[in-house]
């Protein structure tokens, strides 16, 4: 029989002891996974922000409607500042429009009527703007027309007579100007989708209309070659 000595562990105790150490290190590894599972991702400190708050837009308090006539007159005039910058304001939109009217008679095709607008339509003002027209003295005769109704009853019908042999001039020259204007559009725009009636009725206007008072002005004077 083995004898131990004093202060050496017996066979029994040592593995005690290590069941203890390794439950303890399994203990340990648990607690470390728990905490991690635990702890926050990195960066995720606050909640994810709304699109609004991130492109920094901010809905305020909606303002109550006015009550009273005079409420609404002091807010309209607060909303739109003060008499200075309302003239600097107004100064601009003028020059702004005077602009645009300048360039839309020039014939600059951004700025003019979607009716315009196009080298088909320029090249029929063209044709409409080389000619003396018969068709340019019906605003003149409407005038005339209006004045004689204050003249003398014998002048009232010499003058609507005339008019009436005017106006059958007139409306011969407005057909044979739209054949003309379609002809030579076919000629050199043989792709427009332009019907010939639309183009025949807007060299008319075009022609009806005294020669200073037609937008876009004319580029083109009477007689030269189109």
């Amino acid at each position: 029989m083995k004898l131990f000595r004093r202060g050496e562990p017996s066979g029994t105790d040592a593995p005690a002891d290590g069941s203890r150490a390794a439950t303890a290190t399994a203990s340990a590894t648990e607690a470390e996974v728990t905490a991690a599972k635990a702890a926050p991702t990195a960066g995720k400190g606050r909640p994810t922000p709304s699109r609004r708050d991130a492109e920094g837009r901010r809905r305020g308090p909606v303002a109550p409607p006015p009550m009273t006539s005079k409420e609404a007159r002091a807010r309209r005039k607060e909303t739109r500042g003060s008499k200075a910058d309302r003239k600097v304001a107004s100064a601009e939109r003028r020059a702004a429009a005077q602009d645009r009217r300048a360039r839309m008679l020039a014939g600059e095709d951004k700025y003019l009527l979607p009716r315009d607008q196009g080298p088909v339509r320029a090249f029929v003002r063209d044709i409409v703007d080389g000619r003396r027209n018969l068709v340019g003295l019906f605003m003149p005769m409407a005038l005339l027309l209006i004045l004689s109704m204050f003249a003398a009853p014998a002048w009232q019908s010499i003058i609507t007579l005339a008019m009436l042999v005017m106006m059958v001039f007139m409306i011969a020259e407005g057909f044979l100007l739209g054949r003309i204007v379609n002809r030579r559009v076919r000629e050199r725009f043989p792709k427009s989708t332009d019907t010939g009636f639309r183009l025949g009725w807007y060299s008319f206007v075009r022609a009806s209309q005294m020669r200073k008072m037609r937008a876009p002005k004319p580029r083109v004077a009477p007689g030269d070659a189109i």
